[in-house]
This record gives structure tokens, C-alpha cells and sequence, in this order.
């Protein structure tokens, strides 16, 4: 084995990857077609047939729920404000608890706080970085509203397991899916188990439009109330006659034209999109598997891994180096990656300082909970000396690529007794 490059021998990886592109010659035409319409989005913020879009939106929106199997699709401008629209769906209100994992992009802790709910906290499994159902369970109070899944990384939570729990207690289940698109559980796709499930079109995602959302629901109710959240719904509570609704505050989460044309698209070639990651994850575990103190990512029997990171594992006690000084080692070599992912959200200065709006404090001034310490210690864990992940969704690799990658990792993992002596 060569001399590591962080100590002056060759690096183990000579090619240059190159960013995955899935836009091609079908969006370019989707987007001059919605030019020459002359018509870039089709909303009216008044009832009528527009409240609902222009016909492109609407056919996207078709097209989504049929492909995953579900009622309702409603399009959103980006997975955030799916995650808001979703909190006001469900009748949030101030004082409301939702529970969150701490290991999540920030949006999924922050979106309660738009409707004066308090986040609380459940700690993750340490295999698959999802929410752990036992911490859920403990979690649960008397002012608990909902639980906020999160499909980490491509991986399903136990949803089922979850669905059920929210159920049995009047909860309310809502999956945040922006990683985890085509992933499935005991058969069914994330986004489609919980009362209510978010999709991310973010441009770093699996399939994009840049900046985009949807979500998906069941029930016609909440799909209404979506809608209408979506697009100034105080406008169409009287003209609708709506005896549960007395008012509705809404906002403008509108899907243009452009991006919808630009997602019907992607969705057709969604499989593609999603298989070239799988296929690059699968081959980094296989070429992986078995190295002491790096464990491949999990994927549970029952479920599928749509593989947004390759998120592994390791273990600095059973390695015999420290994750900082192996992560700079695999860098050296050309090695793509980063650790820890996300500070655990609860860190944050807006829960540190208590204080989401204004100057007194509101939403935490109606709440005694706190966010003091290492509240999840498996998020900590994994934050501090363990995650080391490889962004599949970033690259477009050729098998040789992939073979020098596993190269790289086995390379340093082979010479970290020279790491020692650094």
C-alpha cells in the first residue's frame, strides 16, 4: 500500500468527479412551451377555477399523487413551506407541542414555531438517524399535537410503527420526505404513511425544479385547508360556506408554471434519477463492508433506501483514530465527504435563548420546557465523533471513480496506524 497522501504519497483518487445533471433537452422544452403560453403561473388568490393554479401545476399535481399512489397532491414553492402549511393544516396553536428529531435540516423545528407551537425533542436511532419510536413515546404530554417524522438521509422512520402510535394517542403524523423520495416501507413510499407527507424539489435534491414542494395527504379535509393555507385562503372562507373554518390566515407558497412543467418532468424520470444513487451507495457498502470500526449504512429488512447520503458510521475507539484526523486523511486522498452533518437542533440560539418572536420570548413564554444539555444523546453522539457521509445525490460516478473512492477509504483505513504517530 502507497504512503497516504496527508503524508506525502500519492492520493488514491486521480479523477475529478463531476456534478450530477439531471436537466436535459425534455425540461428545456417543458420550460419554452410555459414561455411561449405566456402564462408563468396561473393562481387567482380569490375562488374560482385559478385559486387552485394554472393547468400545469394542476396536471403536476395529478401526476404526483398518481405516481405515489395517494388522494391529494398540493404543490408548494419549497418543502418549508410544505412543513408550515402542514402545522396550520392541522389546527396548530400556540402552546401546541410538536415532537421533532434533532437531526434534521432546521425546517422541521422551525415550522411550528410559525403557528406559536412548541418544539419538543425525541432523540434518533443510532442505525438508520430516524426518530427512535420509544423516545416518541416518552415525549408525549398532554398539550402533544403531532409528531413530525423525518425519513433521514433516504431512510424510512419506523412510520408504520409511528402511524400507528398517533392513532392510538389522537395525534397527528407527519412525514417530512424531502430525502426520501421512492423510498418505501413494508411496500409503501415514505411521504404516503402519515396523516400528512412533505417533498422536497430543493435543486440538491433526488428530482428538482430548483425550489419546490408537495405534499401529499389522504384526507380531504386537510388537502382543503393546504390549499388554502397555500394561497391567501382568507379570502375563500365565505365564499365557501365552510361551517369548521370560522377564518384562515394564508400565505403566498404558490408553485409557478416553469417549475411544474420542469417537475412533471422529473417525476417521469424519477426511477432513473434515484437508481443511478442507490447503485453508487450499494457499491461504496459493498466495497466497504467489513472494515473495523466503519459500519455501512442500514437499511431494515422491510424497508428501501433512497440513498440521499451514504451515511456511515465510525467508530473512533474501534478505528484507533480520531474521526477528525481520519476525516482529513480521506480528504488528502480526494475523497469527497463530511461529518457530523447537523449541530443538534435544540443548539440553536432561537431555542438556547428561548425567544422565536418579538422580544418576550413568544412561543416559549407559554411553555415550561426547556433545552438545556445534551437532551439526545445518540444525535450528540453521532454530531460529534461518528457520522462520516458521502453526498450520493452530488455526483455523477463512473465505475472506476467508485473503485478509486473505495480505494481512498480502504487506503487510509489500512494505514490509520501511521495516522497514529501524526
Amino acid at each position: 500500500m502507497s504512503k497516504l497522501a496527508i503524508l506525502g504519497g500519492p492520493k488514491a483518487v486521480t479523477a475529478t468527479p463531476r456534478k450530477y445533471r439531471s436537466m436535459g433537452a425534455e425540461e428545456k422544452q417543458a420550460v419554452a412551451e410555459v414561455m411561449d403560453s405566456d402564462c408563468l403561473s396561473g393562481f387567482y388568490g380569490s375562488w374560482g377555477d385559478e385559486f387552485l393554479g394554472g393547468p400545469r401545476v394542476k396536471a403536476f399535481e395529478a401526476a404526483w399523487a398518481k405516481r405515489f399512489g395517494s388522494r391529494h397532491a398540493v404543490s408548494m414553492n419549497s418543502a418549508t413551506s410544505g412543513l408550515v402549511a402542514a402545522m396550520g393544516a392541522i389546527g396548530l396553536g400556540p402552546g401546541d407541542e410538536v415532537i421533532v428529531p434533532p437531526y434534521t435540516m432546521s425546517a422541521t423545528a422551525m415550522a411550528p414555531l410559525a403557528y406559536g407551537g412548541i418544539p419538543v425533542f425525541a432523540d434518533i436511532e443510532d442505525e438508520t438517524f430516524c426518530i427512535d419510536v420509544d423516545a416518541v413515546k416518552a415525549a408525549i404530554g398532554p398539550r402533544t399535537k403531532a409528531i413530525i417524522a423525518v425519513n433521514l438521509f433516504g431512510h424510512p422512520a419506523r412510520l408504520h410503527a409511528l402511524r400507528a402510535l398517533a392513532d392510538e394517542r389522537g395525534l397527528i403524523l407527519i412525514e417530512d420526505n424531502a430525502q426520501a423520495i421512492l423510498a418505501s416501507e413494508t411496500g409503501k413510499y415514505t411521504g404516503t404513511i402519515g396523516h400528512i407527507g412533505v417533498f422536497s424539489l430543493n435543486y440538491h435534491k433526488h428530482i428538482h425544479t430548483g425550489e419546490g414542494g408537495v405534499c401529499l395527504t389522504e384526507d380531504d379535509n386537510l388537502v382543503l385547508r393546504l390549499q388554502m393555507i397555500r394561497n391567501h385562503g382568507e379570502n375563500v372562507v365565505e365564499p365557501l360556506e365552510l361551517p369548521d373554518i370560522a377564518s384562515l390566515v394564508g400565505f403566498n407558497y404558490r408553485l409557478g408554471e416553469l417549475a411544474a412543467a420542469i417537475g412533471s418532468v422529473q417525476l417521469a424520470h424519477a426511477d432513473r434519477h434515484i437508481s443511478r444513487r442507490v447503485a453508487i451507495a450499494e457499491k461504496l457498502s459493498a466495497g466497504l463492508q467489513g472494515l473495523e470500526g466503519l459500519t455501512v449504512p442500514a437499511v431494515r429488512p422491510d424497508c428501501s433506501h433512497a440513498y440521499y447520503v451514504w451515511s456511515a458510521r465510525y467508530d473512533e475507539r474501534a478505528a484507533g483514530v480520531s474521526r477528525e484526523v481520519f476525516s482529513e486523511a480521506l480528504t488528502a486522498e480526494g475523497f469527497p465527504h463530511f461529518t457530523g452533518y447537523v449541530r443538534p437542533l435544540y443548539r440553536l440560539p432561537v431555542f438556547q435563548r428561548r425567544i422565536g418572536f418579538g422580544s418576550s420570548g413568544f412561543p416559549f413564554t407559554l411553555t415550561n420546557r426547556r433545552y438545556e444539555g445534551d437532551l439526545c444523546p445518540v444525535a450528540e453522539r453521532l454530531y460529534r465523533s461518528e457520522l462520516l457521509c458521502f453526498e450520493t445525490c452530488m455526483y455523477d460516478l463512473t465505475e472506476a471513480e467508485l473503485d478509486q473512492f473505495v480505494a481512498a477509504v480502504r487506503k487510509v483505513h489500512g494505514a490509520r496506524g501511521d495516522l497514529r504517530k501524526v
